[in-house]
């Protein structure tokens, strides 16, 4: 029997919570498809700091390091907002993906069809949206030198951030692209801001000049405002999205407003020896502890986890016809329920029928 070392680091908020459900999904999996997990967790994010004063716990990291993969919740929240820019919880996070050279981010974007009334936006425009957004994820401003405040005498400052990219960077994150939108239907969209920034003027050559490799992908180039404006006004022209550090937050959050929620919406972050896999959304402190939130993104985060660190591409899709099942059969959580006819359920109902759906496949 195979057996896999999964990190899970559970970190702030609602992260706790909806990462117990994805790891409940897990175990159902181990037990249908005769594998073992051994899960073992770490502290990030504002637990850590309470904890160790870190945002990062001591031997996360290299937990991490020698798991076949990482289950991430959230980090962050208002209790921390106060505490050193170089404390803060997201550091944990960046961090993480530094060490770890988690370049790569891979956000899918699904309307499903039964949740197309969820979006604030006209059915005719959500309606078929299904793409993916690869966002370079170790470089540009996040983590360009020279960056910090400079305090004056006369009580003014000046604060500074870098966006640093090489064509070593730019060439890997765009590969990864290509690959994907291989996989999918052949085209890329690379976002930059060329007509301005000298950094996107080098993305801009080396994508086209990697593209030579690709010749079976059609690339276009788009502008990062025009790319925003077009999300949510005809998202179905985009399939493969490929774009920096900055733009691929910001343009990823924007999309969730496709699936209705951001509850809706995994992650993958590759790269490096070990995966990190991580629902878009955030610590929600407005709701944490009250059992409400929605689990898909972890629990999806998790099917990719089985799909991209365990090649266990079967039981990813059973984890994926589950959580579609359970939407058609009318299950919400309060972010999706205008969408549906069946009663809301909380966080543990929904992590509940999902797992008892992958138990029924196998």
């Amino acid at each position: 029997m195979a057996t896999y070392r999964i990190a899970v680091l559970p970190g702030d908020g609602i992260g706790q919570e909806v990462t117990r459900e994805a790891v409940r999904v897990l175990e159902a999996v181990a037990k249908g498809a005769g594998v073992a997990f051994e899960f073992e967790e770490a502290l990030v994010g504002g637990a850590a700091l309470d904890a160790t004063g870190r945002p990062l716990a001591p031997g996360a990291l290299e937990l991490c390091r020698q798991s076949h993969a990482i289950l991430f919740g959230a980090v962050g929240g208002p209790k921390w907002d106060d505490v050193a820019h170089e404390q803060r919880p997201e550091r944990g996070l960046l961090a993480l993906r530094k060490e770890l050279d988690l370049y790569a981010n891979l956000r899918p974007v699904t309307c499903f069809p039964m949740l197309v009334d969820a979006s604030p936006l006209k059915r005719s425009v959500v309606e078929g949206t299904d793409l993916m957004v690869i966002r370079e994820l170790t470089g540009g401003l996040y983590f360009g030198e020279p960056r910090g405040v400079e305090r004056f005498a006369d009580g003014g400052a000046r604060a500074i951030n870098t966006m640093v990219y090489t064509s070593r960077e730019i060439e890997r994150i765009a590969r990864t692209g290509f690959e994907v939108a291989r996989r999918r239907k052949k085209r890329l969209a690379s976002v930059d801001k060329a007509n301005v920034l000298a950094v996107s003027q080098l993305w801009r050559e080396v994508v086209t000049r990697v593209a030579k490799a690709y010749p079976d992908v059609a690339l276009e180039h788009v502008l990062v405002d025009n790319c925003a404006m077009a999300l949510v006004h005809r998202p179905t022209q985009f399939d493969t999205i490929v774009t920096e550090n900055t733009f691929g937050d910001i343009l990823s959050d924007e999309a969730a407003i496709l699936a209705g929620s951001m509850g809706m919406l995994p992650s993958a972050s590759l790269g490096g020896s070990v995966g990190l896999y991580e629902p878009v959304h955030g610590t929600a402190p407005d709701i944490a502890g009250k059992g409400i939130a929605n689990p898909i993104a972890a629990i999806l985060s998790a099917a990719m986890l089985l799909r991209y660190s365990l090649s266990l591409e079967k039981d990813a899709d059973r984890v994926e016809r589950a959580v579609l099942r359970v939407l058609e059969q009318g299950h919400r959580t309060a972010d999706i329920a205008s969408s549906g006819k069946g009663a809301t359920v909380g966080t543990r109902e929904m992590g509940d029928l999902i797992v008892r759906d992958v138990e029924a496949q196998y």
